[in-house]
């Protein structure tokens, strides 16, 4: 259950096995049902999840039920509703398992503990902020300067697996687009 874990910290960093058996202990398993919901907006986010198999989502929904999808967490990848987490305030986020997924959580106390137990983990903490960052800017980026178009491009170039098993409605909305302007398009390329 801790392969992929022990993959991504591989990739990394450098931990010994002793270690990877430290972090490890410090992450717990839980197996979701298909649109199960990990948090709900006005709770505290007290798990940071790293997805073993399946994909999770962070999304908003606004005062008329309408959904948009901030962020996909597909496997091997870690994520949370970020600020409510950090913080550990009330979330204006969801977190749901798109499909029925495996995911390890850490909880916030362990993720706050866990430099003190595995230095390395600060390393390992600022890479996976780094990347998310960044993924986060290029996606407000190319809500702004890319076509519907380029922005299917992109998603089937960065993550072309997730275009193929998740609805296209989670897909339309992550990419700001109509599920109709998105039907055009799978058919088009």
């Amino acid at each position: 259950m801790y392969e992929q874990l022990k993959s991504y910290l591989a990739k990394n960093t450098e931990l010994n096995d002793d270690e990877f058996d430290v972090f490890c202990s410090r992450f717990k398993c839980k197996h979701t049902k298909r649109g199960e919901i990990l948090l709900e907006a006005g709770g505290v986010s007290r798990y940071i999840y790293f997805v073993n198999k399946g994909c999770l989502r962070v999304y908003l929904m606004d005062t008329e039920g309408r959904e948009s999808t901030r962020f996909l967490i597909p496997e091997g990848r870690f994520g949370t509703a970020f600020p409510s987490f950090i913080l550990q305030e009330p979330s204006l986020a969801y977190i749901q398992a798109v499909e029925a997924s495996e995911i390890l959580f850490l909880s916030y106390q362990d993720f706050r503990v866990l430099p003190d137990v595995l230095p390395a983990w600060e390393k390992i903490y600022r890479v996976n902020l780094e990347r998310d960052y960044i993924a986060s800017i290029k996606r407000i980026e190319s809500l702004i300067t890319m076509d519907a178009k380029e922005r299917y491009t992109q998603l089937m170039e960065s993550e072309p697996g997730l275009i193929q098993r998740l609805p296209s409605k989670i897909i339309a909305d992550y990419l700001g687009i109509s599920q109709e302007t998105l039907s055009r398009l799978k058919s088009k390329i």
